[in-house]
């Protein structure tokens, strides 16, 4: 059967027409016969996000973005993506808007929830949420570390001003004059340690010897300890503490007048008689010596005693009277 023109050109019109359509679907990242639900998500910034990039569960491409147009006068974007009959998930369920890689780029992961709401069917709006990504959390981490760089940039500027201000030209030159006072002490203090350093080293002989009777003088110390240890000392010691605790004793007992000699120190008219009696004795060993005639009186022919009168300067006058 011979075909005429018209009805070759008329399949060459509608060949052409579903090549169109199948092209433009194919570019719009939808397929012709596809039988996928479509759903909504309403964002305040797509970040990026281009028509054509994948949307997943758990990881799983399951569908892709179709189309990203401005919702109203808000500047909200309302984006249409369409996902496989594959697998359900309730109404409920968060379209959430996430960093596909480190460079950048956006994509699409449906978070299910199974919470017992219906499940979500072709032309819902799901809820959105937007995943941090490593941009943003750098830079939420740097904002406040950027802040306080300032502020410390800030003071150390203020810091230096200051600085400037106080070190005028006589300051500048006593910091000088100090600094090279210093230098000078640090290599005083340098050509002290090295003639210390030659000095012990000149005379480490002797040292070794004296540090070697050093070690023999504590020896023989330590041989005398043990000596007068096994020579009793310890016993001795404690002789000697018991003794001097009973002369205590005796000592505390004579303040408190017990005993005679207790008595003898607490009493006091024993005290005066004593002193009474030293003075009485004075005088008579005064008059024995200015008048021995008085207390010794020797007659070899049986000669009349003759008696004896006082001087009128003698003491023991006053003693009679």
């Amino acid at each position: 059967m011979k075909l005429s023109r018209e009805i070759k050109t008329g399949v060459i019109v509608v060949g052409g027409i579903l090549l169109f359509i199948m092209g433009f679907s194919y570019l719009k990242s939808t397929s012709l016969f596809d039988s996928s639900k479509t759903f909504y998500a309403v964002y305040d910034n797509v970040g990026g996000l281009q028509p054509g990039t994948s949307v997943s569960i758990n990881g799983l491409n399951v569908g892709n973005v179709n189309d990203i147009r401005f919702k109203d006068e808000s500047g909200k974007l309302i984006v249409t993506f369409s996902v496989g009959n594959d697998f359900e998930f309730s109404n409920t369920s968060m379209a959430e808007l996430y960093d596909t890689g480190i460079i950048g780029g956006k994509g699409i992961q449906i978070i299910p929830v199974f919470d017992g709401s219906p499940m979500a069917k072709s032309g819902d709006t799901l809820t959105t949420g937007v995943k941090p990504g490593l941009t943003d959390l750098v830079q939420k981490n740097l904002a406040p570390l950027q802040q306080k760089i300032e502020g410390a940039v800030s003071n150390a500027d203020s810091l230096l001003i200051n600085f400037n201000q106080i070190l005028d030209l006589q300051t500048k030159s006593n910091l000088r004059e100090s600094i090279s006072g210093l230098n000078a002490l640090v290599k005083s203090f340098q050509s002290s340690a090295n003639s210390l350093n030659s000095l012990l080293s000149e005379n480490r002989a002797q040292l070794n010897g004296s540090i070697e009777n050093i070690s023999t003088i504590t020896g023989n110390f330590a041989k005398l300890s043990d000596s007068l240890s096994s020579a009793g000392l310890t016993t001795t010691i404690k002789n000697l503490e018991t003794t001097l605790a009973n002369f205590n004793e005796i000592l505390v007992k004579i303040e408190q007048g017990e005993g005679t000699m207790g008595k003898l120190m607490t009493d006091e008219e024993l005290y005066k008689n004593l002193t009474a009696s030293s003075k009485e004795l004075d005088l008579l060993l005064q008059d024995f010596r200015l008048n021995p005639k008085r207390y010794v009186n020797v007659s070899v022919f049986g000669k009349k005693q003759i008696e004896y009168e006082l001087p009128e300067n003698d003491p023991a006058r006053n003693i009679e009277e």
